[in-house]
């Protein structure tokens, strides 16, 4: 196989060749990272390659092929790890200055179960400072651009494993969601990205967002999705928020359908403002569920008027904490982050439970909306990709902050924690991804997998590749 068959492999398949001996750890490894190599400079999806440890790691899965050892779910399968999750042996930055070589002592807990199953991690994926906004910059790394036309935003918190999974370098990349950040890079890239139940996938250290942040896959199959979430999946003692129950068989039950499921679509969750391009290719999408036996039905969703306050509230309030750092950092930091900072400093704490009882009505409103629907469909995000030095596409309002003009769609389900993913819908015709956002009742993490599956058998999209070459680079 030659680098690009080999960086575009899924995991499925991979985990099956490594295992019958078919490819060689040692040469995929040696292979994918030539291809990285050549790649990176414009892509720019790394905060840290860990090319030496990889080529370590592929040599030990083969020896353990060899001699007869363990061999796990993703035995030889390369993964990189968003900059946010630490890493014992790998620097964990979160995208700025301020942390510039920060080295944890631990791994976290989605790491170590990767590793337990074989997977090999190869690096860590770059990240906006602090997670803070939905476009692909951090004063640390610079812009990461989006493979399908570089210079342009890969999207949100996770945007470097989203621009990893769209360029070919390799199966399986981990990000993490607290707005969007697994759905819109998704998006903008042209692959799958699931945020689970909230709990599904232990988070720690736990986050003092208000337990809005879920971890996650970003793949480029529905199945790789399923069996890395089945891998990192389940409770553990470091994070007080993850559900007792591990995970159902995702991977084995995917393919049963959604015959009679009732689905609901909004183009606009009554409120947001949408591109034309996109909004015509998602109605399209949601259109076609009818031919996998699905009843669809475009209906209002009245619990959505409240998001817009309620999330410019908190995204604001939660970054409040990184004051502190604005004395000797701020000149260094990114400015946009450092206006969504001052943004909150007076809010005392009785406006923030004020809200936050707002917050638990929005969230009982939306979880007794879905009493009547199986799932919900929506644009993933109401752009597609623009220039990533920017905050807002050329054509929308410009503010000091505010990017969550263009993303109204997917922080209801991280205050919410119902399942949601972003499968690829279409391509505008600039030939920029588009997504479709399919949600599903808390818990049904495999009603949305299934959807998502139904889909991707109706409207494939794996074998949709950005023409990335370093002749044409």
């Amino acid at each position: 196989m030659n680098s690009e068959t080999m960086g575009f492999t899924p995991a499925v398949e991979l985990a099956e060749l490594v295992r019958s001996k078919k490819i060689s750890p040692v040469e995929y490894m040696r292979t994918l990272l030539a291809r990285i190599t050549e790649l990176e400079p414009k892509i720019n999806a790394f905060a840290y390659l860990a090319a030496d440890h990889a080529m370590d790691e592929a040599k030990k899965a083969e020896g353990a092929l060899m001699s007869g050892g363990r061999i796990g779910r993703l035995h030889g399968v390369p993964v990189t790890i968003k900059d946010h999750s630490i890493t014992k042996d790998m620097p964990t930055q979160h995208g700025s200055k301020i942390y510039a070589g920060h080295q944890p002592t631990e791994d976290a807990p989605l790491v170590q179960r990767l590793r337990a199953e074989g997977a090999i991690i190869i690096g860590k994926t770059t990240v906006p400072e602090m997670g803070w906004t939905g476009v692909s910059r951090s004063p640390l790394t610079g812009i990461t651009s989006n493979p399908w036309k570089l210079g342009y935003n890969a999207g949100a918190s996770s945007a470097g494993a989203g621009a990893a999974a769209a360029a070919g370098y390799g199966p399986l990349h981990q990000g993490s969601d607290g707005a969007g950040s697994i759905r819109m890079p998704a998006h903008f890239c042209g692959i799958y990205g699931l945020k689970p139940s909230f709990g599904r996938i232990p988070n720690y250290p736990v986050p003092g967002s208000d337990m809005t942040t879920h971890n996650g896959p970003m793949t480029r199959t529905v199945a790789d999705a399923a069996l890395m979430t089945e891998v990192m999946a389940g409770p553990h003692s470091l994070d007080h928020t993850t559900l007792e129950a591990g995970p159902a068989s995702y991977l084995g039950r995917m393919h049963e359908g959604i015959k009679g499921r009732r689905i609901a679509y909004s183009p606009d969750l009554g409120f947001a403002r949408v591109d034309p391009e996109v909004a015509e290719l998602v109605k399209a999408a949601a259109a076609r569920f009818t031919e996998l036996g699905a009843v669809v039905e475009e209906v209002p969703t009245p619990w959505a008027k409240d998001g817009p306050e309620l999330i410019r509230f908190f995204w604001s309030a939660h970054l409040t904490g990184l004051a502190q750092y604005l004395p000797k950092w701020e000149a260094e930091m990114d400015p946009g982050l450092v206006a969504c900072i001052k943004h909150s400093e007076n809010v005392s704490v009785a406006r923030y439970q004020e809200m936050r009882y707002r917050k638990m009505t929005y969230v009982a409103n939306i979880h007794r909306w879905f009493q009547d629907w199986d799932l919900l469909l929506t644009p993933s995000a109401s752009v597609a990709a623009f220039q990533a030095d920017k905050l807002m596409p050329d054509h929308w309002p410009t503010h000091a902050w505010d990017w969550i003009m263009w993303a109204e769609f997917s922080y209801p389900f991280n205050m919410s924690w119902n399942p949601a993913a972003s499968v690829p819908c279409g391509f505008t015709p600039a030939g920029l991804p588009v997504g479709l956002q399919i949600v599903g009742k808390r818990f049904d993490d495999l009603g949305v997998l299934q959807a998502s599956a139904a889909f991707e058998q109706l409207q494939p999209w794996k074998d949709k590749r950005p023409r990335l070459s370093t002749k044409n680079m």
